[in-house]
């Protein structure tokens, strides 16, 4: 059987199981539709979590990161990492007791006001919104080369899947859909893995092997990738090039950004009791774990096996793999001395996207025909693509070619599917049911949460349709919004009773918006701007930081000019930071 019927089966097979969990976990209430009817086991609820968690640009982006940029990616495995054990164990138990739906839920009760909820229904819809332009993202570039159809036509396919068992299942279809995806993503990740692994250092284990020696030799395979690297004229991969305060300011955002994720936040929601929430916790950190230690590794095999397969060749003896990714339009070859040979130069590697207009060239190959790229480098390669092309480049069987498909789209549907899912129930439960619709019956406030997912696949559609970024930046963005937002109002609304609604709503708004406006100015209107033009040498995907310090010293400063919190809600604080006992926190 050829690769690509195994493609085709694989990924129909996995769609098959989503939309079959999908009809068979139908939401019949809002409980069930919000958080599952609060009835998932904690180990279930960690692959759920799992899966949630590892979007398309845990599975897909941060391995292809790290790979391009070497020992400055290890940012985001910082961050992330260090932020999902920030959340489960310093928030996630607590606001499991306070027993509400959502996070905005949580803020609107816990600061009094509905100002205060609106607030941030604003933060989410903002936050989720950014975040689920990288999902659909993913979902394009794993169908436009694995289902041979454009980037655009990917995403829309994408859309129709994730609308179907978000919309109809919604939060008790999505948790069991998500099992079965985090089962998929993580299986197809170790494979290659573990495969590739045996291939160049002769141990299975991937871990061991990005600190072993290649097989055969005595040299260290990150000793070799550096000599791959600097031979031709790129910076040693071991070695960083971000300033010190950048790294910090990164690696912050990515940490209190997770702790603020109202789609990670809402799961911790659906187990039976508080002490389900923390162990559901401790399974899903498991979890995440398996592929998150797995990753530097990944990156690691997929720069040496680019460089050992494509150093300075010539175009017309390049592997297929390299044709098949450039039909894709994930890979471009600039011939701009017009020797046929595709050249690396000193520079940033792979960078600088060349139009796909082609012509056959004097050497018999398709020449890229466009004004050359401001990178040095003749070739460019999408760096979102180094997880999904590795078994290509190194040459593995179809069916892990396939079963790598399948892992793709799972870890992009999983989470674009939760993130709909948060956008939805803030606009129908936090939006109508608890400011402008008081009095909606529960039927309808569930069709307007259907209603509302629908609307959101659509502008998550067009969001990675004309993607502001790729897919790990896109993302990161969205942690430095939460950091900025929600993380401060969620910590003082449960660590500090004197904290008022006053000062929270104006630290949200003020964290929101610096960062906001710093992002779009640095990323959008200026994209050109360097370090030396960055508030106090910190890049955009850092903001988040300082934007989160902003909110702290705004809502604190508000606080203490304001008056204090009722009695009744300093009382409610006291109760949900005690373990047993006091009855004020209650479910839902």
């Amino acid at each position: 059987m050829d690769t690509q019927t195994l493609i085709y089966l694989f990924v129909g097979a996995t769609f098959a199981l989503y939309i079959g969990i999908a009809l068979w976990t139908r939401a019949g209430s809002t409980g069930e539709y919000y958080v599952a009817g609060k009835g998932v086991h904690p180990v279930l609820n960690g692959m759920a979590t799992g899966a949630d968690w590892m979007s398309a640009a845990s599975f897909i982006s941060m391995a292809g990161i790290i790979s391009f940029v070497g020992l400055d990616g290890g940012v985001y495995l910082m961050g992330w990492t260090g932020g999902y054990v920030l959340l489960a164990m310093c928030l996630a138990p607590y606001l499991r007791k306070f027993g509400k739906f959502t996070v905005p839920e949580f803020v609107g009760e816990r600061y009094y006001s509905q100002t205060a909820r609106v607030v941030a229904v604003i933060c989410v819809i903002f936050i989720s919104f950014t975040y689920v332009a990288g999902q659909m993202r993913g979902v394009g570039i794993v169908f436009s080369r694995y289902l041979e159809v454009d980037i655009n036509t990917g995403v829309v396919i994408g859309m129709a899947i994730v609308f179907f068992y978000s919309v109809l299942g919604g939060m008790k279809g999505i948790t069991y859909t998500q099992v079965a995806q985090y089962c998929v993503m993580i299986f197809a990740y170790m494979v290659p893995a573990i495969f590739i692994s045996m291939m160049l250092t002769g141990n299975p284990i991937p871990q061991l092997g990005f600190g072993g020696t290649v097989d055969g030799t005595d040299t260290y395979l990150l000793d070799k990738l550096n000599g791959l690297s600097t031979e031709l004229g790129f910076n040693t991969y071991t070695d960083g090039t971000k300033s010190t305060i950048d790294v910090f300011f990164i690696t912050m955002a990515l940490m209190v950004g997770t702790a603020g994720l109202p789609h990670v936040i809402v799961r911790f929601f659906t187990t039976p009791t508080v002490r389900d929430a923390r162990k559901s916790a401790g399974f899903a950190l498991l979890f995440i774990a398996i592929l998150y230690t797995t990753a530097p590794a990944v990156a690691a095999f997929a720069r040496t096996n680019l460089l050992s397969t494509v150093p300075n060749v010539n175009y017309a003896e390049v592997p297929e793999w390299f044709k098949t990714w450039e039909k894709a339009g994930l890979i471009g070859w600039q011939d701009k001395n017009g020797d046929g040979v595709i050249q690396y130069t000193a520079g940033a590697p792979f960078e600088g996207a060349p139009a796909f207009a082609k012509e056959p060239g004097e050497h018999g190959e398709r020449a890229v025909t466009n004004a050359p790229t401001a990178n040095a480098n003749e070739l460019y390669i999408d760096r979102d693509i180094m997880v999904l092309a590795n078994p290509e480049i190194a040459n593995l069987p179809g069916w892990v070619i396939a079963l790598i498909a399948a892992g793709g789209l799972a870890a992009a549907l999983s989470t674009a599917a939760g993130l709909l899912l948060v956008i939805s129930t803030s606009i129908s439960h936090d939006l109508l049911k608890s400011n402008l619709m008081p009095n909606i019956s529960e039927k309808n406030e569930l069709l307007a949460a259907r209603i509302a997912a629908g609307v959101a696949v659509v502008i998550a559609g067009l969001f990675g349709i004309y993607p502001p970024a790729f897919v790990a930046q896109v993302v990161a963005f969205a942690f430095g919004l939460a950091a900025a937002s929600f993380f401060p109002a969620i910590v003082m609304g449960i660590f500090s009773k004197t904290m008022n609604r006053e000062g929270a709503v104006a630290g949200m708004i003020v964290g929101l918006v610096f960062t906001f406006t710093y992002i779009v100015y640095f990323k959008f209107i200026n994209p050109t701007a360097g370090a030396d033009q960055w508030w106090f040498g910190i890049s955009p995907e850092g903001i988040g930081t300082l934007g989160m310090i902003f909110n702290f010293v705004v809502s604190v400063v508000v606080a203490k000019l304001t008056s204090a919190p009722p009695a009744h809600i300093q009382d409610l604080v006291e109760s949900i930071r005690i373990p047993r006992g006091a009855g004020g926190a209650v479910a839902h």
